[in-house]
């Protein structure tokens, strides 16, 4: 900065010093306005920065295209594996639609064999329960039977000899005679 300070100093002084003396006007000598300095030092800057801004260039170019195709790949190579995961991803659900199918129609199986058999059980419920029924109304009704029966035995041993006398006795035997021979 302080050697453009300087040219510009060079420069402009003496166009400043004319002006001061009342007049306009241009400095044209070339040493004192360090014009061939100047043109010396940006004819250095030229020559030799150029291989060295070009190189610098060169390299940031081949850097940056490195970078630019290495980020393509990364991503053909991450599309690659998200599209692969996606099929994977489709793949899995479609396992789990048919496994919580078959689920569902297994469970439904056994539901209704849980079903038929509760039915079955049910039934056979019924007629065990039919059949204890009828067995313990038929052994009550036998029990009732010898019952009464002992029970008439009883009352008619008891009035029997009190009803029957030689009489009645005879009437009876004649009358189950009478029975046996029609019979």
């Amino acid at each position: 900065m302080e050697m453009y300070l300087r040219l510009a100093s060079g420069v402009i002084h003496p166009i400043l010093a004319e002006a001061e003396g009342g007049g306009f006007g241009l400095n044209f000598d070339i040493l004192e306005t360090n014009l061939i300095n100047l043109s010396i030092v940006i004819a250095i800057v030229v020559y030799f920065g150029r291989g060295f801004l070009s190189k610098a260039l060169g390299e940031r170019r081949a850097a940056i295209e490195q970078a630019i195709s290495e980020a393509e790949s990364r991503k053909k190579t991450a599309a690659a594996a998200l599209a692969e995961q996606q099929q994977k991803l489709a793949q899995a659900q479609q396992e789990a639609a048919k496994i919580r199918s078959d689920a569902e129609v297994a469970a439904k199986k056994s539901a209704d064999e849980i079903l038929a058999k509760a039915e079955q059980d049910i039934v056979r419920m019924r007629e065990t329960a039919a059949a204890d029924i009828s067995s313990e109304q038929e052994r009550i009704i036998n029990e009732l039977r010898q019952r009464v029966a002992a029970m008439a035995l009883e009352r008619a041993s008891g009035e029997l000899p009190n009803r029957l006398n030689d009489e009645s006795q005879q009437r009876l035997v004649d009358r189950s005679i009478a029975l046996l021979s029609e019979g």
